[in-house]
């Protein structure tokens, strides 16, 4: 695995290659045990995922073009067992354990809790993982030229590309002085610590005050944004987190918009979406 060339490179982007996905395929597609196959002797691939169904659909999307570029059809030569989480982050490791149980060929992750999970679950099926930090940072690879082990996969560096938002957030609402930081307390520090500190480096030089909110259901979305108003909050900044781009990506839009608050989103679906 090798660091990508920017903070935005992910393995089933859209808008990259998926040269990398596809010799991972492949490589594993090669030693695929029987025992993987589903009851038309098809592979079968594990997907675990920490969003929602709707929140992780154009991942989702992605992930079959690439299988398609790759010669996978599912249903005709290739199998997939869905694991949504939907933003409950305590289901993963049951999930995990029951792919594992499936003896799954390939367990496909996304994000960082997802790829923790699978990784505790197997040390012999082949794991990729789709993550926003530091695979090193976070114990999931030795190193990014020698993963190790039986786990690869990308990461966009949530933590660098957080700085540069909140530099574009700070260019387009130049008179906001304090701004809003959404944080998912149930996500594992591993994702959310270095979030908070590169925005923290980042409203130091900009001279910019954080004020850090903890929102893990929709009822405490509406009492953030109350507390946002009464504390007279400029901006809002919503960090990267599979709660926020999928069970509570409309709720945040809606009450963004309604509270006229100006917000960055870590994906463009949410601007879609409130569109």
């Amino acid at each position: 695995m090798t660091q990508p060339p920017s903070p935005l490179t992910m393995l089933f982007s859209r808008h990259t290659r998926r040269r990398e996905f596809i010799t991972l395929l492949g490589g594993a597609a090669a030693t695929w045990p029987l025992a993987a196959h589903g009851q038309q002797g098809s592979p079968v691939i594990g997907l675990l995922s920490g969003f929602s169904p709707a929140g992780g659909a154009e991942s989702l999307a992605a992930f079959r073009q690439g299988l398609s570029e790759a010669g996978f059809t599912e249903h005709q030569n290739i199998g997939i067992e869905y694991r949504w989480a939907e933003g409950r982050y305590e289901r993963l490791p049951a999930m995990a354990a029951d792919l594992v149980r499936r003896q799954v060929a390939l367990i496909l992750t996304m994000p960082t809790a997802a790829a923790l999970a699978a990784k505790t679950a197997t040390s012999t099926i082949p794991v990729v993982f789709l993550i926003a930090g530091d695979p090193v940072q976070i114990g999931l690879v030795s190193s990014l030229n020698r993963p190790g082990g039986n786990i690869t996969g990308a990461t966009f560096y949530a933590a660098q590309l957080g700085s540069r938002q909140l530099e574009v957030l700070h260019q387009f609402v130049p008179k906001a002085e304090t701004i809003g930081v959404l944080v998912n307390p149930n996500a594992p520090a591993a994702n959310v610590e270095p979030q908070i500190r590169g925005l923290e480096l980042a409203a130091k030089s900009l001279g910019l005050r954080l004020h850090v909110l903890k929102v893990a259901g929709e009822l405490d979305a509406s009492v953030a944004f109350d507390t946002l108003v009464r504390e007279h909050v400029d901006a809002l900044f919503v960090t990267t987190d599979a709660l926020f781009s999928g069970q509570l990506r409309d709720p945040l839009v809606a009450l963004a918009a309604r509270h006229r608050l100006p917000t960055i989103y870590p994906w463009r679906d949410h601007v879609a979406a409130g569109d």
